[in-house]
C-alpha cells in the first residue's frame, strides 16, 4: 500500500465517520485534544494556509543520501513518515482544503509523495517540532511501563516457581 492510497483511504473513513462543519465556523471552535496532541493549532493552520504551488516546487531538498537507511514496513516498501506524522498529516489535510488541493496538484506530477511531506514537515518544523517531540516521548513511556510490567509479571512468577520447590522439597519423605 502506497503512501497516498492510504491518505486517501483515511480521508474517506474519517469522512463517514463525522460531518465537517462549515469551515469558517470551524475555525471558531476550540482544538480538540488530538488536534492540540498533534499540533494542529490555529497558528499552524494559518502558516499552512500560506503555502503556495512556488513553495513547494521552489524548495531545496536536499539529496536522498539517507534513503536506504529508512524504516521500511512489512511489504518491504520504505516508511517515510513515522506515525505521529501520519497522522498530523491526515489531520491536516483534513482540517486544511488549501493543503489538500496543492497536493493534489503537485502529486505525481511535480512531485513524488514522500517529498511533498519531506517538504511540509521542513516547513512546519518550527511549529510542530514541540508536539513531536512530546509524542515520542510519551510512546517511549508507555514502552517502559509495558517493559517493567513484563519484568513485575516475570519475577513474581520465579518467585511462586521457587515457594512451590521448596514447599515439594519439604513435603518429601527422606529415606
Amino acid at each position: 500500500m502506497d503512501l497516498s492510497s492510504w491518505f486517501r483511504r483515511s480521508l474517506l473513513r474519517k469522512g463517514e465517520k463525522t460531518k465537517n462543519p462549515d469551515p469558517s465556523e470551524q475555525t471558531l471552535l476550540p482544538r480538540s485534544e488530538e488536534e492540540q496532541q498533534l499540533g494542529v493549532t490555529e497558528e499552524l493552520i494559518d502558516h499552512v494556509k500560506s503555502f503556495t504551488l512556488d513553495t513547494f516546487k521552489n524548495f531545496p531538498l536536499p539529496d536522498d543520501e539517507g534513503a536506504d537507511n529508512s524504516p521500511t514496513t512489512s511489504s518491504n516498501t520504505q516508511k517515510d513518515l513515522s506515525e505521529w506524522q501520519e497522522k498530523h498529516a491526515t489531520l491536516v489535510l483534513s482540517i486544511v482544503k488549501e493543503l489538500s488541493h496543492l497536493r493534489y496538484k503537485l502529486c505525481p506530477g511535480y512531485l513524488k509523495e514522500h517529498q511533498f511531506w519531506r517538504i511540509y514537515f521542513l516547513l512546519v518544523k518550527k511549529q510542530v517540532a514541540e508536539y513531536e517531540l512530546r509524542a515520542i516521548q510519551l510512546a517511549r513511556l508507555k514502552e517502559m511501563a509495558v517493559e517493567n510490567e513484563k519484568s513485575t509479571n516475570s519475577i513474581a512468577y520465579e518467585v511462586e516457581m521457587s515457594e512451590a520447590k521448596q514447599g515439594a522439597s519439604l513435603a518429601l519423605p527422606t529415606p
